[in-house]
């Protein structure tokens, strides 16, 4: 609709145009045949088959909405602005001011009014400005719906065209409208598309961005501003309040002369300013997210990148969303992190939750806003929930030991080793003499027994045992396919090693958890252990429905959302096993265990420490049987300590975003150990007792690199060393090529 206002000559000749069209379509179809009926009326099939399908279309699109699993909103997205309504939702005063200003005669003509654009020319040409429309509302929603529907601009140009060739069309369309569609249900998609300015489209949108009320409850002095706008968007009563006021008065004088309001509400309505009271436009993006914001960048991520699903129908196409999060376990993780690591810390804490056994993501905390410009403010817009940024330490141990399981090495199996440790298969790089040597590492502090089982190992954290288990295990491939089998990627390439790489250089590092870790595959491949070895693909969308609730479908007619994406990927008594394992870490009663902070009395809890080397990132994941999540404190650049150890912010972090949840339900149980992978046994640790803080060990780096050699990892050795190592092995293997390309990961053998 053009700003008529501005221009009362050119609007004038416009409507006489109007007229000469109207007048032309009336004579050439509307006249009845000599000996029959009109041409209209014999060939009103003819035009119902010419209607475009967006004529067709009884609704226009409105905003898309993303939802929480529950239904509560957490954010909008779209172009146009514009919250659809039904006839029943818009106050009557609203459609009456609407139907007096722009075509008095709608409930009388059949969609062209040659009598009414001939009185409105006369009325507007005595006064010198526009104080009725011309063309009769079908025709505008015919105009403004090819126009708003448009896919590029030619189609946009023709639209807008002022030529009688598109006025002819357009008024074909509106009778064939007429033929088509009820009075009520023309005045409502008008309304519902009709523009009001300041960037909204439709009525509802209008009755919130100026007086922030719905449709259903605007007033006269209300509806009789929106009114006026639809002819002058742009003059709009927040940004030219007299402008607007004018056009209102002339809306309520026209209201009055057609003896729809009183000679008292004419009085008392134009005496009183316009009561503005300004709503703002609707959530636009994930930036406008009321929760989980990095959350809902990772939906869009998914949406466009795994789905192929364009922007522009994620905008346009006015559907739902409805995701897998789950706004209690949000907030919980919000409140958990922002406690231990406060909003726009240089230190990142970030808290991820998903769900064994469906791969559903349940909550994504970061103590950052996500998307808004000023980093003092804690805003960002890079996605540390998802991405890989730093390594996640000790928590690599469990893959390894998994990898020992499927080898065949029980849980009760004893190894024996020196302190300082010195492997006998892989080397590493001396970054004091230049060479490479037999790598070696060492456990922080004189603590650690040199005999430990698997289990015990595990919960210690003890770097001297897992060298020797990587002994075993004769070379890192089988570590390495567990850890991708279970859930974890390695393709990232900013930040992490290529996984074929790792293995080609056989690095014994990997046990420690170098490289950079994204913290939603870690809970994912925990998730897969939580859940007896049935690994799903993340997943953040549960369903994707249109405007009319029906699911939205691909090209083959499948629904967009693919169902639940698992598959079995270990046998379900080695993740049974390593659960009860990964158990004594966290729950009373086990000497020197690492995750005592992450208990909850009455749950069982299973899970892992991880402290990365310079200790500038510290970790902690964790699974009951309903739930797995992943924490990590970091920083993001730098390799300057955050303190402490994984076991200390992040067991607590993780124990207070599950606190709230688990307190609200019965416990629940993982299954036993099998013992066909448990030698001599896993003892479920008791899960009544409370945490001894005297038998817990916080620090789940657990180890010291012995002559500080370098991640640039090598062996050549293809023979696996004796399962029980009782001393290092002086016999090394010819070391790789020094040139390779090979990151130096800064000492890693000193993680948790």
């Amino acid at each position: 609709m053009s700003d008529s206002a501005r221009s009362p000559l050119g609007a004038l000749v416009k409507l006489a145009v109007t007229i000469v069209v109207a007048g032309a379509l009336v004579a050439a179809m509307l006249l009845p045949l000599v000996g029959g009926t009109g041409l209209v009326a014999r060939n009103s099939a003819s035009l119902l088959d010419a209607l475009p399908v967006e004529l067709t279309d009884e609704t226009p699109n409105g905003n898309a909405t993303m939802v929480a699993a529950d239904g509560t909103p957490i954010t909008q997205f779209y172009d146009n602005n514009r919250t659809p309504v039904t006839h029943d939702q818009i106050s009557d005063v609203m459609k009456q001011a609407i139907v007096d200003i722009e075509d008095s005669r709608f409930y009388q003509h059949n969609g062209l009014d040659v009598e009414g654009t001939t009185r409105a020319l006369a009325k507007n040409l005595a006064a010198g400005e526009v104080l009725e429309g011309g063309s009769t509302l079908t025709q505008q929603l015919v105009k403004q719906t090819l126009l708003q529907t448009a896919d590029n601009a030619e189609e946009r140009a023709a639209a807008e065209e002022e030529s009688v060739g598109r006025k002819l069309k357009e008024a074909r369309l509106a009778l064939a409208l007429e033929e088509e569609y009820s009075k009520d249900e023309i005045l409502t998609r008008y309304l519902n598309i009709a523009y009001f300015g300041q960037g909204a489209y439709g009525i509802q949108s209008a009755a919130q961005k100026y007086f922030s009320v719905n449709a259903a409850d605007l007033t006269l002095p209300q509806a009789s501003v929106l009114a006026g706008l639809v002819q002058s968007p742009k003059f709009d009563p927040i940004a030219y309040p007299a402008e607007a006021t004018t056009r209102r008065d002339q809306v309520l004088n026209r209201m009055h002369q057609l003896e729809h309001i009183t000679d008292q509400e004419l009085a008392d309505v134009s005496a009183a300013p316009i009561p503005l009271a300004p709503g703002g436009n609707a959530p636009n993006g994930c930036i406008d997210a009321a929760i989980g914001g990095f959350f809902c960048d990772y939906v869009m991520s998914y949406l466009t990148g795994t789905l192929g699903v364009s922007p522009d129908d994620i905008k346009n196409n006015g559907w739902t969303i409805q995701t897998t999060l789950r706004p209690d376990m949000q907030l919980a993780g919000d409140a958990a992190v922002l406690a231990t690591q406060g909003m726009g810390d240089p230190i990142v804490g970030v808290y991820d939750a998903i769900e064994p056994g469906t791969g559903h993501v349940l909550a994504m905390s970061v103590n950052r806003r996500f998307g808004c410009g000023d980093p003092a403010a804690g805003c960002e817009s890079v996605n540390f929930a998802t991405i890989p940024t730093k390594g996640s330490g000790s928590t690599f141990k469990t893959f390894v030991a998994a990898a020992a399981l499927e080898q065949g090495l029980p849980a009760s199996h004893t190894i024996t080793t020196s302190e300082p440790y010195t492997s006998r298969v892989y080397r590493g790089f001396n970054t004091d003499t230049a060479e490479y040597e037999p790598y070696s590492v060492g456990n922080v502090g004189n603590n650690y027994p040199n005999t430990l089982t698997m289990t015990q190992a595990l919960y210690m954290s003890s770097n001297t045992y897992f060298l020797a288990l990587e002994d075993a295990l004769g070379r890192i491939e089988p570590a390495v396919r567990m850890a991708e089998r279970l859930g974890m990627t390695f393709d990232y390439s900013v930040t992490q090693t290529p996984a074929q790489q790792i293995i080609d250089e056989n690095r014994p590092s990997f046990a420690y958890g170098t490289d950079g870790v994204s913290p939603l595959d870690l809970a994912n491949a925990y998730a897969t252990i939580a859940a007896s070895g049935v690994k799903c693909t993340p997943k953040p969308v549960l369903q994707i429905v249109d405007r009319n609730g029906e699911p939205v479908t691909d090209d083959d007619g499948q629904p967009l959302v693919p169902g639940d994406q698992c598959e079995q990927v270990v046998e379900p008594g080695l993740a049974n096993t390593l659960s009860q394992m990964l158990r004594k870490d966290v729950e009373p009663g086990n000497r020197m265990q690492t995750g005592a902070r992450a208990y909850i009395p009455g749950h069982q809890i299973a899970g892992k420490t991880g402290t990365v080397n310079n200790n500038d990132s510290v970790t902690f994941v964790g699974s009951t049987p309903e739930y797995t999540a992943s924490v990590m404190v970091f920083r993001p650049t730098g390799t300057d300590s955050v303190g402490g150890y994984g076991g200390g912010r992040p067991a607590t972090i993780w124990h207070d975003a599950m606190l709230p949840i688990l307190s609200g339900q019965p416990a629940a149980e993982f299954p036993a150990a099998d013992p066909r992978f448990a030698g001599r046994g896993v003892d479920a640790p008791p899960t009544s007792a409370r945490p001894s803080s005297s038998s817990s060990n916080d620090d789940d780096r657990g180890s010291q690199r012995w002559n500080r050699t370098s991640s640039r990892d090598s062996s050549t050795a293809t023979e696996p060393a004796p399962s029980t190592a009782a001393a290092p092995s002086t016999e090394a293997a010819p070391p790789a090529d020094p040139a390779a390309p090979q990151p130096d990961l800064n000492g890693d053998g000193q993680p948790g």
